[in-house]
C-alpha cells in the first residue's frame, strides 16, 4: 500500500459491518490508527485496529468515546459514519417505533457522533468526515421507504456540515453506495418472497440484480473502502460537500429502457 494515511487517526462507526470492516482494514494498511466503534465485535483484533463498544444512538456513548480518545490522541483526522440499518417496508407497513429506530441509527447517530468528534477534528490540520448516504437517497427502491428517507436526510446533513465546518479546515462528504455484497444485501435478497422457485430464489434475485447494472455486477466492500480511503486522504483536500455515488452505473440509466 502507499501509506496515504500514515500517522493519521480514524474512528469508524459500524466498523464491524461488511463495509465498515473493509474501511478499517484499508485505513490500517495505509498507516492509520483506527478505532472500530460498533455494538458487537465480529472480527479478531488486528494491528492498528481497536474495537470500542459503541451505540450511535446514545449521547453518553458519544461523549465518553471522544472524551477518552482526547486523553490519548491530540487530534482526530478521520471520522467515518458508516453505522446503519435497513427496514424493508412501505410507510403503511412501518410502525412508528421502527421509523424512530432507523432515524435514530442512520441520522441521529451521524449527528451525535459528528457533534462530539468536532473538538478533536478541529485539532487536525486537514480533517475529513465521511458520512454514509445511499443511491436510495436520490432514487427509491420499492419497500424501503424509511431507509430512503434517512439517506436523504444524511445527504442534506452532509452539505450543511461541509458549509458550517469548512472554515475550520474540516471536509465533509457522503459516500452513496448502490448494491454491495454485504450481510445487509444478503438479508435483502433472502427476505424477498418468491413462491414459484423456493430453493433457488435468492440466487435468481442476485443474478437479476447483477443484470440491471451496466457493469453486470454489484460492488464489493473493498470498492467502497477505496473511495472512502481517497476521501479521507490529503489527495482529496479540495473535495467537500459532495455526494459521491458509487453504484456500478446503476443510477445512470433509465430503467424503463431495459424492458
Amino acid at each position: 500500500m502507499s501509506q496515504m494515511l500514515e500517522g493519521k487517526t480514524a474512528v469508524v462507526t459500524g466498523g464491524e459491518g461488511g463495509i465498515g470492516q473493509a474501511i478499517c482494514s484499508r485505513f490500517a494498511s495505509e498507516g492509520a490508527m483506527v478505532v472500530s466503534a460498533d455494538l458487537v465485535q465480529r472480527i479478531a483484533p488486528k494491528k492498528s485496529i481497536r474495537f470500542v463498544e459503541y451505540d450511535v444512538t446514545c449521547e453518553k456513548h458519544a461523549s465518553s468515546l471522544f472524551g477518552a480518545l482526547s486523553e490519548e490522541w491530540e487530534r482526530l483526522d478521520i471520522l467515518v459514519n458508516a453505522a446503519g440499518i435497513e427496514i424493508e417496508k412501505t410507510i403503511e407497513e412501518t410502525s412508528l417505533e421502527e421509523w424512530n429506530r432507523i432515524f435514530a441509527i442512520n441520522v441521529t447517530g451521524t449527528f451525535l457522533t459528528s457533534k462530539y468528534a468536532l473538538p478533536m477534528l478541529r485539532n487536525s490540520r486537514g480533517a475529513s468526515v465521511v458520512n454514509f448516504g445511499s443511491y436510495d437517497g436520490f432514487i427509491a427502491d420499492p419497500d424501503l421507504a424509511a431507509y430512503c428517507a434517512t439517506k436523504g436526510a444524511v445527504h442534506a446533513l452532509t452539505r450543511a456540515m461541509a458549509c458550517d465546518h469548512g472554515p475550520e479546515g474540516i471536509r465533509v462528504n457522503a459516500v452513496c453506495p448502490g448494491y454491495v455484497d454485504t450481510p445487509m444485501l444478503t438479508n435483502f435478497f433472502d427476505n424477498r418472497e418468491d413462491s414459484e422457485v423456493e430453493n433457488s430464489a435468492s440466487e435468481i434475485r442476485r443474478q437479476a440484480a447483477r443484470n440491471i447494472h451496466p457493469m453486470r455486477t454489484y460492488g464489493q466492500p473493498e470498492d467502497i473502502a477505496n473511495l472512502v480511503n481517497w476521501l479521507a486522504s490529503d489527495e482529496a483536500r479540495y473535495a467537500s460537500g459532495q455526494l459521491w455515488v458509487i453504484d456500478g452505473g446503476l443510477s445512470a440509466q433509465v430503467q424503463q429502457m431495459r424492458l
